[in-house]
């Protein structure tokens, strides 16, 4: 995510390290430089020209803090910018209202809006404990009522059934009384898309709109369009009430334009970002995160309440004991760490939130993929129970075995003991009293360790 512009901005804001001070002659070209970036990305114009234009008036106006370089001033000036195009603070969904909370999602076919309702249920089910209750009021799209059953079904939301022959505003109607009577806290309703917009769309969803009431009205857009998506957005604004926005397939867009533009563009809040395709990679927006992203400062709080949700406890402080004891680390414990990387979205949103991956090389960043991590874990699973307990014992033809097991070459099962090998070492120094610090220190040399 955003991985263009982190890397352009990285290099940008980088030149101004040798600066005594900010001047209007050392910052021009720094500026030009964040403008084409901006673009690049795919930023809506009118919002590049006043994101730039504020951070000059900002480098000019400010005394530069004695403890901060010109460049470190720059980068915080920058952030600051990011953080009040984007929203300032996240805004949580209001269901201050008479339960059930209806909340109407709106949005252009293929932005992914029937998969972002189910994952919206599963977030407010586990994040809130809601009593959530879906509905289908796309009559257009018989395939879309029968893939939300099966997403409700999976995630133990209570489903609602629709048909076709129904007209949308009864569908919402006849769900909204059965969530009553189901004591249901909050009940999502989805709408049909359209491939562009049109009249006869927005009438329909107006009228929706006024049956069911929402206190909630979400546009859900996808990111990969760019400003496209700011101005869509616009569109729907327009002709509804729009309370927040929904970035779908974040994890995709190397750019980051569509972010940077909607709240500007549209005045409306993006309230959650989809990353990815799991029913967990829907995360709320948070702009102070996403903009020290962008800038390749990582985002460790979001990361901390990841493995605080999705980590094991219990597995987890038994390894501490273990460690602490002074047992070794062995495979079963790093096929283990694999497992709960997967759990938390695979490695890929991992990296995404460690501080400092921008100066990793890309082409290395992209060789750490969910891909990888299976195939290690296969490989251990090819393993004895000996052999996971006692790493040392694997050479030679133990090696071709596991290989053959497995289905992979030998440079497989070689390239992931030099994986674990690089993890029991980091282990070790939190054993003798490292912190977070030599954690991230080891995870970034362990991304390098792919690349040889």
């Amino acid at each position: 995510m955003f991985d263009n512009l982190t890397d352009r901005l990285s290099d940008t804001l980088k030149k101004l390290k040798g600066q005594g001070r900010l001047t209007e002659d050392n910052i021009k070209d720094t500026l030009r430089e964040v403008r084409m970036a901006l673009l690049e990305a795919d930023v809506a114009l009118p919002v590049v020209t006043d994101f730039i234009e504020r951070v000059k008036t900002g480098a000019l106006g400010q005394t530069v803090q004695s403890s901060l370089t010109p460049g470190q001033s720059m980068i915080k000036l920058v952030q600051s910018e990011l953080v009040k195009v984007m929203g300032e603070r996240n805004e949580a969904l209001n269901l201050r209202t008479n339960p059930p909370a209806i909340v109407l999602m709106a949005g252009l076919q293929g932005a992914g809006k029937t998969t972002t309702v189910a994952k919206l249920g599963r977030w407010l089910k586990t994040n809130q404990k809601k009593k959530v209750g879906v509905v289908s009021a796309d009559v257009y799209r018989p395939a879309a009522i029968k893939q939300l059953e099966t997403l409700a079904q999976d995630l133990e939301l209570m489903f609602f059934p629709s048909d076709p022959s129904q007209k949308p505003v009864d569908i919402a109607n006849a769900a909204i009384d059965a969530a009553k009577r189901k004591f249901l806290d909050v009940l999502i309703i989805d709408t049909a898309g359209r491939l562009h917009i049109d009249d006869e769309m927005m009438a329909e969803i107006k009228e929706l709109h006024a049956a069911a009431k929402p206190i909630e009205t979400l546009f859900v857009v996808d990111s990969m369009t760019g400003q496209d998506a700011a101005n869509t957005a616009k569109a729907f604004n327009e002709a509804l009430p729009l309370t927040g926005v929904i970035l779908t397939k974040a994890d995709g867009d190397a750019r980051g334009g569509a972010a940077l533009s909607i709240r500007h563009i549209t005045g409306k809040p993006i309230k959650f970002i989809g990353v990815g395709e799991k029913a967990e990679a829907l995360e709320p927006f948070h702009p102070d995160r996403v903009a020290s992203r962008i800038l390749g400062m990582g985002d460790m709080l979001s990361l901390i309440e990841e493995i605080e949700q999705k980590v094991d406890k219990e597995k987890a402080q038994k390894l501490v004991r273990k460690i602490q004891k002074g047992k070794s680390f062995d495979l079963e414990d790093f096929r283990q760490q694999l497992i709960e990387m997967q759990n938390m979205g695979g490695v890929g949103t991992m990296l995404d939130k460690l501080p400092g991956m921008s100066s990793v090389p890309r082409e290395v960043r992209e060789k750490v993929n969910d891909k990888e991590l299976a195939r290690q874990i296969a490989v251990i699973n090819s393993m004895t129970p000996q052999e996971r307990r006692f790493p040392d014992l694997i050479k030679g033809n133990r090696k071709k075995r596991i290989a053959d097991g497995c289905g992979q070459d030998l440079n497989a099962v070689n390239r992931m003991l030099k994986q674990f090998m690089m993890m029991e070492k980091m282990m070790k120094k939190l054993k003798a009293g490292g912190n977070m610090a030599n954690m991230i220190r080891g995870i970034k040399s362990n991304v390098r360790g792919l690349r040889r």
